[in-house]
């Protein structure tokens, strides 16, 4: 068990490391950056390599961003083995819908609790 959980946080550590890197060494944004690693999980999922990795490292490969781009694809295949070209877009909401709203929820509650602020130059 204590190994499980040194396996997810090196392999969750290392893909937060290339994302610093990727900021760091790229000089792009956070948003170029999550994108970046949404593509990445998604090219991996489409590859069959990223469930492997979840099976592999458990919360080190589920928690990190590049799941939601694994989430996107994983659910797009499926449904459009059953559903065809629609089923590709009616997938990627169906499995991720939960995640994203409670994102928006949750950002608006934080918005209307904390006192926002500006860049500071």
């Amino acid at each position: 068990m204590g190994f499980s959980f040194l396996l997810a946080f090196v392999v969750g550590g290392i893909i937060c490391v290339i994302g610093q890197l990727i900021m760091n060494i790229g000089k792009l944004t956070p948003g170029h950056t999550l994108s970046i690693l949404v593509v990445a999980g998604a090219i991996l999922d489409g590859l069959n390599l990223y469930e492997p990795l979840i099976n592999l490292a458990g919360a080190g490969a589920t928690v990190p961003i590049t799941s939601f781009g694994n989430s996107l694809t994983h659910g797009a295949l499926a449904e459009a083995e059953k559903h065809g070209w629609i089923g590709v877009l009616t997938g990627m909401f169906e499995v991720t819908s939960s995640g994203i709203s409670a994102a928006i929820i949750f950002g608006f509650i934080a918005a209307l609790i904390f006192k926002p602020k500006g860049k500071v130059d």
